[in-house]
């Protein structure tokens, strides 16, 4: 949006509206058609860009109107591309949404020309209650909290290609201890081979003895000086570092921030700690293979479907949306343990096709038989662990985490209205404790 659009935005939404800043730009027509269309029996439709009903812009536009604004969503047509016969086509991913207030009935959904009833359209075009999910900063349950991978801000120098770190090492054999496969979405998903060269815990007598890393160094460490911002300015005092570092010691799993719609799982990386990752995928330190095998599932994927942003039709995986919302399982012990078996069996299946890419291995249509497999075990583990049948429909299992998600959101909002209680009376006795203790001390002088 440009300065005049900006300004549209905040003079249509006001300053009240929370999370205006962060809504598209068509956002302002479902508000003014919800002013006209208030104490009315109007009806709206739009077609309009598909990310008002993704990620955090549900939160943002949908629950005020269908909360306290008194609107319904009658109909909706989900992501389609808006075709045109221009010759250079813009290929924008749309939908249509018809709503209005008045008495709710329910409405249909459209998935191309087939159109299914709906007792409630929500805000993400399902078949649902009113469930908003919100930018959470840590995970709702007890597991390990999602960050980015590193982050150089090196202009280069320290990422290399296969052909450019052999002939480095051609130059400065001694600097392959400091040489790590690098991984960010690109790499993991298509297989590009590429390395980075980690300095961070080089002594300074070693690196001493390795001019060429030494030229790497002070050239990071000239290019950040000439950045306008001071955070990278001030990086310059740490050359051999990066910029954002995650570097777990154990297991993680990695999960690239965007990935195709077309595939049914989104690939996932179970890595050692001998690898690093770049700021293009999510990165799960500390994780084991029930956390593994648990996002892997067609329960996690379904919920990431739901909720996550898009880029143009890929989905865009995110830690405050679609990580720290989802709501976890609570298997027994034995269930727990299947789970890891059925995540190493997707792992084992993974290394028989030698030479395979990721984006090879995870195409919907020429899956590898015991990939596949190995995965349908998986969903049937995690959805067991859920209590849901294996035969579950997607909007069955998305319906199943809304409630558990609402049901949990509750149960920390209670702990907090509680915790404010005690502290309230804690409060309270405190200050009756010292007001007893100013009337002894007046009836002592006395």
């Amino acid at each position: 949006m440009n300065a005049s659009q900006k300004e549209d935005l905040a003079q249509v939404f006001g300053p009240k509206w929370q999370g205006a800043g962060d809504l598209d730009y068509v956002a302002c027509w479902f508000k003014r058609a919800a002013d006209f269309m208030s104490r009315t029996q109007a009806q709206a439709s739009f077609v309009a860009t598909n990310s008002i009903c993704q990620g955090q812009q549900v939160a943002s536009l949908w629950k005020p109107l269908l909360t306290t604004g008194g609107m319904h969503i009658n109909f909706a047509y989900r992501t389609f591309v808006w075709d045109s016969e221009a010759t250079e086509k813009a290929h924008v991913y749309c939908v249509i949404v018809g709503f209005g207030p008045g008495v709710n009935h329910g409405g249909t959904i459209f998935d191309g020309v087939k159109g299914t009833h709906a007792t409630n359209i929500n805000g993400y075009l399902l078949n649902g209650p009113n469930v908003f999910i919100e930018a959470r900063t840590k995970p709702l349950y007890d597991v390990p909290e999602m960050g980015v991978g590193n982050q150089p801000i090196d202009d280069g120098n320290y990422l290399f290609t296969e052909e450019e770190r052999l002939a480095f090492l051609k130059k400065e054999p001694n600097a392959a201890p400091y040489f790590h496969r690098w991984y960010g979405a690109e790499e993991f998903i298509n297989g590009q081979v590429r390395y980075c060269l980690w300095l961070g815990n080089c002594s300074a007598a070693v690196l001493g003895k390795l001019p060429e890393c030494m030229k790497r160094v002070e050239a990071v460490r000239a290019f950040r000086l000439k950045s306008k911002r001071k955070q990278t300015q001030q990086a310059a005092n740490t050359p051999r570092r990066f910029f954002i570092e995650n570097m777990p010691k154990g297991n993680s799993v990695l999960i690239p921030e965007t990935s195709s719609e077309k595939r049914e799982y989104v690939p996932m990386g179970f890595m050692g700690p001998e690898s690093l990752c770049s700021n293009a995928v999510r990165l799960i330190p500390d994780a084991s293979l029930y956390h593994f095998g648990v996002l892997t599932s067609s329960a996690h994927m379904a919920w990431m479907r739901a909720v996550a942003g898009r880029l143009k039709s890929d989905y865009r995986y995110s830690n405050k949306i679609v990580y720290n919302n989802f709501a976890w399982p609570s298997p027994s012990e034995d269930q727990e343990k299947k789970i890891e078996a059925t995540a190493r069996a997707i792992l084992d299946a993974r290394s028989k096709e030698a030479g395979a890419t990721m984006a090879d291995l995870y195409r919907t249509a020429s899956m590898p038989d015991e990939l596949r497999a190995a995965h349908k075990a998986n969903d049937r583990a995690v959805l067991e662990a859920y209590g849901l049948s294996k035969d579950s429909t997607e909007e069955e299992i998305v319906a199943h985490l809304m409630k558990l998600y609402s049901e949990k959101v509750e149960e920390l909002r209670q702990k907090e209205l509680e915790e404010a209680e005690r502290l309230k009376a804690e409060k309270a006795a405190e200050r009756e404790r010292r007001k007893a203790e100013r009337a002894a001390t007046r009836k002592t002088k006395l």
